[in-house]
């Protein structure tokens, strides 16, 4: 049976972008990790023209942020990548502008924004999943940062609840890049329908073929 082609997997109506962690505490003015903001800087620029694209052809477009209070309640302590957030002079306060997704991206009024407390994917931490099988989503096209951890999580969580998944590779990124690209490469190219956002843009764009 040959594989779907990028159009039917990412039809209107079927398909919702999700972005991880695209915030100004992560990615942006005030981040907390400086060289995975230089690193995300063009990330953003694609990802402002894929949701943009996606708003116009109807698509939803859902940003997930991650935050922590001031006294921990609800958040992991179990691994070192918590303990460095909790050491961070960058504190992600629910609310806070470090919380909040970059202006690049908007998010316009149509847009849903998911916050967790809990977790490294926010399938794991947020509604995302009913969500999702509400608007009758069945592809999630899969963003922003990072590669190391949450974006492959998600894809993963993603598969697992039984959605296809599709990956722009300028649409995310992690460090070091190298390491990045090989992950992208060597697992989530197995996961998910890797391609990139000019390949989504003329999937939204371009009419279908008159089949007559």
């Amino acid at each position: 049976m040959p594989a779907p082609s990028l159009a039917s997997l990412v039809a209107p109506g079927t398909t919702a972008v999700v972005t991880s962690e695209v915030q100004n505490g992560v990615v942006g003015d005030r981040s907390a990790l400086p060289e995975l903001a230089a690193a995300a800087a063009p990330v953003i620029e694609r990802l402002a023209v894929l949701c943009g694209a996606a708003r116009a052809a109807g698509v939803p477009v859902i940003h997930a942020t991650a935050s922590r209070r001031p006294d921990g309640a609800g958040s992991n302590a179990n691994a070192r990548l918590f303990l460095a957030v909790r050491r961070s002079p960058v504190t992600l306060l629910p609310g806070s502008f470090e919380s909040e997704v970059v202006p690049a991206l908007g998010p316009e009024p149509e847009d849903l924004v998911l916050n967790r407390l809990h977790g490294l994917s926010p399938m794991a931490g947020t509604d995302l999943d009913p969500i999702l099988r509400n608007l009758g989503v069945t592809t999630l096209i899969v963003t922003g940062v990072s590669v190391n951890v949450a974006v492959t999580n998600l894809v993963m969580d993603a598969v697992n609840h039984g959605y296809q998944v599709v990956l722009p590779r300028d649409g995310v990124c992690g460090l070091p890049a190298a390491y990045a690209d090989a992950v992208v490469d060597h697992t989530l190219s197995l996961l998910a329908t890797v391609t990139t956002v000019d390949d989504l843009v003329r999937a939204w764009t371009t009419a279908p073929e008159d089949p007559s």
